[in-house]
């Protein structure tokens, strides 16, 4: 009798998770994206790209030279997979800078681009170091994949 009570509850559960899971939409697969990162000023440039695994940086704004590759371990590509299933790709243009220091050079220009199956998604412009809050931990988690050499 206990085994039976036990077995339902597991499905009951399981069941319930499930259809949690169907209402949040389906999940990005990290094996079909590609995040960029992108900040610049006059005088500095910096691109991020999140790709199958690995996460290229360059700081040559005319792609004449190679960009530095590294491996992303698991754990960090879980974070980020975790931080960008929560934002809404079809309001990325959509949302507003909190702070201008961009238009006064107090900042470098930045905007995130996440390519998903085919489309393509992009936020205006904002502030490098201040995104908007709804991108905020995606755009601090793909800063941080890339460890400089030192």
């Amino acid at each position: 009798m206990r085994i039976v009570a036990l077995l339902s509850t597991l499905i009951f559960v399981l069941g319930s998770c499930n259809s949690q899971k169907k209402a949040f939409g389906t999940s990005i697969e990290m094996k079909e994206i590609e995040i960029q990162y992108e900040a610049n000023t006059r005088g500095f440039y910096n691109k991020l790209v999140f790709k199958n695994e690995t996460i290229s940086s360059t700081n040559d704004r005319d792609g004449k030279e190679s960009p530095v590759i590294q491996k992303v371990s698991e754990v960090d590509r879980n974070a980020l997979n975790y931080e960008i299933n929560k934002v809404d790709l079809e309001n990325l243009p959509n949302l507003k800078a909190p702070t201008e220091k961009r238009f006064y050079d107090g900042a470098a220009i930045a905007n995130l681009k996440i390519i998903y199956k085919g489309r393509t998604y992009q936020t205006s412009d904002f502030d490098h170091g201040f995104p908007p809050m709804q991108i905020k931990r995606v755009v601090e988690i793909v800063n941080l994949l890339f460890k400089s050499e030192e």
